[in-house]
């Protein structure tokens, strides 16, 4: 087997002429190590290379990063500014060294300098800005906008500590703050020049004109850090701004009266605490005032700095007294990445009304036309709804901006469906009084009225949405509603993490497949070749044997490395059903113990993902699956045929190492529950099988590869809604099926955790008696999927071929396509018109890094 240094060096960057030189590269390394860190061979540590590497790697970008700025400002094109609370980014270096096409030269050089790049490359921290699906989609969609060549920029917040570090330790998750500055970040570059204010509290008063003013606010900064996003080989670098938290640099006067200093600079962190920290989600809704500051101080910023780029183009007049606003929505698109930023419409008409002097229903036009929205969740329990009172007091002008926005809608509502005040009730954006009396802003309603696009993110979610969560709006606005399946990015995530599948692809249909993920239905036609399905399987064999020496290192648990591996990695939530996987576990070990000698497909089955530090169910259901994985992992009787691994610390840097090894990917949410899901679109590119429910995206997966290539088991979502209407009783299922009784029994027993017999009582109560995911109706065409999943793993060619057509099938699921419709039906931009020379193209000599 080659090492990864022999493969890239074999490969030579697939062909692809290299521009940088290595003499050059090592020349700019040992200049960043000398000057920019001011250290030598003698004293460096391994932290000081990597930093070197990252700075010389970002030469590469630099003059890039500028000239896409500098076209972008020259001729003006249509801008599209995705604002997201989350971008789960990972690690850079890698991804930009492909990205650019200089990781062979930069391996070489590294190489003749007596350093390893791979053990570098883990020095990296991860950017852990984000909680999963939602904000990881938003760092593919920003690679395959600059791939595309789109004019994009992405709004964020520069969280100081990111999704907490889990550790588990005696079975249960702990959290510890995930200090990912700490040793900086080689990748962002400050811009003070551009920090803006950003207004809270205070109180509305109106003028002699009867204008409304926003007075008396405490004022914040934002401060604006940038990343360069390159786009692959296209040499187009787009930029993604995160803001921090700055206080004013002066104090007040009652402190500087009374001469307490001290307490005056303490009153800064207060400030500073907006962008602090990243709320982990959990799926529910917390009305939490941080939370709220967190959303408004995004858009409050961003919306300024769209509009000073705006005023310093053609189209703003870049030289007028006045500027025009009417061209805004034509040269401006903004997609809000579910509700979290939806304060940001009410903030457009303050900007637009209250500081450039427009009329409200003038500021209101444009707004629609600006803003479009993407939904990314069913669960009703997840829907923004914030306190009036919360509102009234944080940001009192929006809440009387949002109450005119609600009155005009309620006119034209009443003037659709007279007398239907049922519709109206459920149609306003302010919500009648709840249980407590708190009247609240639903955000999502908000998002409807306020933007000209509204999609879900796979079809069966856009259809649930027109026909369920927003079925009165669908019948207002058929027109507005939309669907764009969700997708990934074939670089990051085949590419880069599966470097040896990618090398054999491109050996058969040449590498076109990157940039368009189609090209891989040609794979097709070599589905019954005996020879290439054996390399297939060579190559997953070495990404398992890859991952039992991590976990072996890892964890100190060995494993078969040819037995199945089975993954389940995904945010720990209830709907998700780590539960059902963790009740196969058990049925497996019941199995094994009632029949020593029972001949079985071995497995290894990886749990891994994070439970939000509330969220006392999920909490519950990983210590079920460490106590269960103690007793099997030590049971001589079991020995290698079943083990159970707990990935601890769940990332993107450890999927990239996890997912190119799964046999077998784990995506059982119940029916109607989970929105898309973009890691069985990660797990099928690597040729890993599915076992799953006809939910999200699931049903367009099996729709392009057909049923006989995917496990798909369990109710759908009419059969779901048909149980829950029926009246859902557990323990009719329970009672039916020895083996979940069985089971339960256990649980309840303390079979698992003996020394605490009462441990895992609530798993076994929640599904008793509040199963509200319906885990016991599935549990049985689980297990029966299941072993149809062990009886197909030992016909191996059977298994590479579906595993082949697998990665032949995922076209569909890149976020080129994606963003394509994105771009085509949403934003009215045209992907791929901006194509930008390199900056060496035109010299005789390459670029200097």
């Amino acid at each position: 087997m080659l090492t990864d240094h022999e493969r890239r060096k074999q490969i030579s960057v697939r062909g692809i002429a290299q521009v940088e030189n290595v003499s050059n590269i090592k020349k700019a390394f040992n200049r960043h190590l000398h000057f920019s860190l001011i250290k030598d061979r003698n004293v460096a540590t391994p932290r000081d290379y990597y930093f070197a590497l990252a700075n010389t790697v970002r030469d590469h970008l630099v003059s890039r990063w500028i000239r896409t700025q500098q076209y972008y400002y020259e001729n003006d094109p249509k801008r599209v500014y995705y604002l997201s609370l989350e971008f789960y980014m990972g690690r850079t270096l890698s991804n930009t060294m492909m990205n650019l096409g200089v990781q062979a030269t930069v391996d070489e050089a590294l190489y003749q300098l007596g350093l390893d790049i791979e053990e570098l490359q883990e020095i990296e921290e991860d950017a852990g800005l984000g909680n999963g699906g939602l904000g990881r989609l938003a760092a593919c969609f920003l690679d395959s906008m600059a791939t595309l060549g789109i004019a994009a920029y992405g709004y964020g917040l520069r969280y100081e500590y990111g999704i907490f570090k889990q550790l588990i330790k005696d079975g249960w998750q702990l959290e510890e703050p995930d200090d990912w500055l700490r040793f900086g970040n080689p990748w962002e570059k400050a811009r003070p020049e551009y920090m803006l204010p950003v207004n809270f509290y205070g109180k509305v008063e109106q003028d002699k004109d009867g204008k409304s003013q926003w007075t008396n606010t405490h004022l914040v900064f934002a401060m604006p850090y940038d990343t360069p996003v390159p786009g692959y080989r296209n040499n187009v670098v787009n930029t993604l701004r995160l803001w921090s938290a700055k206080a004013e640099n002066h104090f007040r006067l009652k402190f500087f009266n009374d001469g307490d200093y001290v307490q005056a600079v303490m009153d800064r962190n207060l400030t500073e605490n907006i962008t602090r920290v990243l709320y982990p989600n959990d799926n529910v809704f917390i009305g939490k005032e941080l939370r709220l500051k967190q959303q408004y101080f995004l858009v409050a910023a961003t919306l300024q700095d769209i509009i000073r780029r705006f005023k310093s183009s053609r189209y703003g007049c870049r030289d007028a007294i006045r500027v025009e606003f009417d061209s805004f929505p034509d040269k401006v698109a903004i997609q809000l990445n579910d509700t979290h930023p939806s304060i940001g419409i009410p903030e457009l008409i303050r900007l637009l009304v209250d500081v450039e002097g427009l009329s409200f229903d003038k500021a209101w036009d444009i707004c629609v036309r600006t803003f479009a929205y993407t939904n990314h969740t069913l669960l009703p329990e997840a829907l923004e709804r914030w306190p009036v009172s919360l509102i009234e007091n944080l940001l009192p002008r929006h809440l009387e901006i949002i109450y005119e926005v609600n009155q005009k809608f309620m006119d034209t509502v009443a003037a659709k469906y007279p007398g239907d005040f049922d519709r109206m009730r459920r149609m306003s954006i302010v919500e009648e009084a709840d249980d407590h009396g708190e009247k609240r802003i639903n955000m999502a309603h908000l998002c409807i009225v306020g933007s000209h696009t509204i999609n879900g993110v796979a079809a069966l979610h856009s259809a649930l949405l027109k026909s369920n969560t927003f079925k009165d709006f669908f019948e207002l606005y058929p027109h507005k509603f939309q669907n764009k399946t969700n997708g990934i990015t074939p670089r990051r995530w085949l590419l880069l993490s599966n470097p040896s599948l990618a090398d054999v692809i491109c050996e058969k249909i040449g590498d076109d497949w990157i940039t368009d993920l189609s090209q891989l239905q040609k794979l097709k036609e070599f589905a019954d070749n005996s020879g290439f399905l054996e390399t297939i399987r060579r190559v997953k064999q070495e990404n398992k044997l890859r991952v039992a020496t991590y976990l072996s290192d890892e964890y100190n648990v060995e494993i078969n490395p040819s037995s199945l591996f089975d993954i389940h990695v995904k945010r720990i939530h209830e709907y998700k059903r780590q539960l059902l996987n963790a009740l196969h576990v058990i049925t497996l070990y019941n199995r094994i113990k009632a029949d020593p000698n029972l001949q079985m497909v071995p497995r290894t089955i990886l749990f891994g993902g994070k439970a939000a530090p509330g969220y006392h169910m999920a909490k519950q259901i990983i210590k079920l699956i460490t106590s269960v994985g103690q007793i099997v992992n030590n049971d001589p009787i079991v020995g290698d045929k079943l083990k159970v691994v707990y990935l601890e610390n769940y990332r993107v840097s450890m999927a990239e190492k996890i997912i190119p090894a799964a046999d077998l990917s784990e995506q059982i949410s119940t029916a109607g529950t989970e929105a898309s899901g973009t890691g069985n679109m990660k797990f099928m590119l690597n040729g890993g099988l599915t076992i799953g429910t006809l939910d999200g995206a699931n049903v367009e997966m099996a729709e392009e590869m057909g049923n006989e290539n995917i496990f798909i088991f369990g109710m759908t979502v009419e059969e779901v809604e048909a149980l829950g209407n029926k009246g859902y009783n557990a323990e009719t299922f329970i009672n039916r099926i020895p083996t979940l009784k069985q089971i339960i029994e256990q649980l309840e027993g303390g079979f698992f955790t003996p020394d605490q017999p009462d441990l895992l009582k609530d798993v076994a109560n929640s599904l008793r008696y509040h199963d509200r995911f319906m885990v016991c109706a599935d549990f049985e065409d689980y297990i029966r999927c299941q072993d149809v999943v062990a009886k197909t793993y030992e016909d191996q060619q059977k298994w590479s071929r579906m595993a082949l057509m697998n990665i032949a099938s995922t076209g569909k699921f890149s976020t080129d396509r994606t963003i394509s419709e994105y771009a085509r039906e949403i934003w009215g931009v045209e992907p791929g018109e901006i194509k930008l020379a390199a900056p060496y193209e035109n010299s005789e000599t390459p670029e200097s890094p």
